[in-house]
């Protein structure tokens, strides 16, 4: 198998949550690209940017009834599901455990975790008939390091790195691979919300990562395609930096 092969997602039927924006839409664009059919799934339906291989879905990921019949819905359509990315995350409030209240914190943890073990839930049984595939956590450099003011992220994104080790071990025997990609900080729409502009967000993060600038969602997507390729088959239970150095030191 040549480069090119290892890299192809011929014949293999994807969903990926959050793909209406940022990340989520950049893997789901380099996935239909590799050939496969990707299953869009995001509750904003209009963002999606409706292209061939792509199927969209409108979804809640904190919802049982609603992931398992977006998993139903995109398994009757393909075939079958070899590829699951679980990079739904709501935008979490900056605030410490004080300022926190309990509500918000189960709502970060019920979209960012509570998704991806939805997902995975319903996923697994297809995948598991198709002869295997892969599973891709989207967490965060900062799931293995602190930041101020963002404890229920930091939370979610060091659960959702445990979380693929345990899955890995579950489910290596059904051929299932399961992985988590961290990226670091990335120039997509959440930045401006955060720090008011793009260009105060370059301002802000761009120091603290050793290549001194923020990542794209093109590249964090080459990651993700990585991961659900044939490239990464001796590869489960890890977590990929893709954090311009920013946990290096």
């Amino acid at each position: 198998m040549n480069a090119q092969e290892k890299y192809s997602l011929k014949g293999k039927c994807a969903i990926v949550t959050g793909a209406g924006s940022g990340i989520g839409s950049a893997i789901a664009r380099a996935f239909a690209e590799a050939g496969a059919k990707v299953a869009c799934v995001d509750l904003d339906l209009n963002s999606i940017q409706v292209k061939e291989n792509f199927l969209a879905i409108r979804c809640d990921v904190a919802s049982e009834s609603e992931t398992r019949q977006a998993v139903e819905q995109a398994a009757k359509a393909f075939g079958g599901l070899h590829v699951l990315v679980n990079a739904a995350a709501m935008r979490d409030p900056s605030a410490t455990v004080l300022e926190l209240d309990l509500a918000a914190w189960n709502r970060v943890f019920a979209v960012n975790v509570g998704g991806a073990f939805l997902m995975s839930r319903w996923t697994i049984p297809h995948m598991a008939a198709a002869g295997g595939g892969s599973i891709i956590h989207i967490a965060s450099q900062l799931g293995s390091v602190g930041t101020p003011g963002r404890v229920a992220y930091c939370s979610t994104k060091g659960t959702l790195i445990t979380m693929a080790k345990a899955m890995a071990a579950d489910h290596a025997a059904q051929k299932i691979r399961v992985n988590t990609l961290s990226p670091g900080a990335v120039e997509t729409g959440r930045m401006p919300l955060r720090y008011g502009t793009m260009e105060k967000a370059r301002e802000a993060l761009g120091p603290k990562h050793l290549l001194k600038r923020l990542g794209q969602p093109e590249e964090i997507a080459a990651a993700a395609l990585f991961l659900a390729s044939d490239a990464s088959s001796f590869m489960t239970g890890a977590d990929l930096l893709v954090d311009g150095g920013y946990n290096a030191i």
